[in-house]
């Protein structure tokens, strides 16, 4: 991916980032400089966190990316998929019901989401809900729609 442009965040700018993150996720993101990214031939726009593409801007909404997850390990707006889905979330197939084993309640309909693993609580993706949290886990149906996963070039960007 080329960098089409880079510019540090003004002090208000990164005071509404980290109230989003803290609202949506219950993160405290933190950093000494924040600097946002975009990228030539995509609508993809990044901030680093002191150097790690940490979070990721979908649909003009800030969210954290999958490292910024990782690293920042949200309790809200997470969905936890088994062992048997691991491999088809990270090559970044859509999340269906019968792979879910819970998802927490404060989720709505197209809200950003967290899929994490159940065994370590990695995650491997960000998506958009389709449903309710309390309706995620079921027999059929596709439930969050991917928007990036591990390995794709978003994860792969290194600042």
């Amino acid at each position: 991916m080329q960098v089409k442009s880079r510019h540090h965040l003004r002090s208000d700018a990164v005071s509404e980032l980290e109230d989003a993150l803290a609202d949506q996720l219950g993160v405290a993101a933190e950093g000494d400089t924040y600097e946002r990214v975009e990228f030539e031939e995509t609508d993809w726009e990044v901030v680093l966190i002191d150097g790690e593409p940490q979070v990721a801007y979908f649909d003009s909404e800030p969210f954290l990316t999958v490292r910024g997850a990782n690293a920042y390990d949200p309790d809200k707006r997470v969905v936890t998929v088994d062992a048997g889905a691991i491999s088809f979330v990270s090559d970044g197939a859509d999340i269906m019901r019968p792979g879910i084993t819970e998802a927490t309640h404060d989720i709505s309909p197209d809200d950003l989401v967290v899929i994490a693993e159940e065994s370590h609580g990695k995650v491997l993706a960000i998506g958009r809900a389709r449903v309710d949290g309390a309706d995620m886990a079921g027999d059929e149906g596709k439930v969050v729609d991917s928007l990036h996963h591990v390995g794709d070039d978003l994860y792969e960007f290194a600042g």
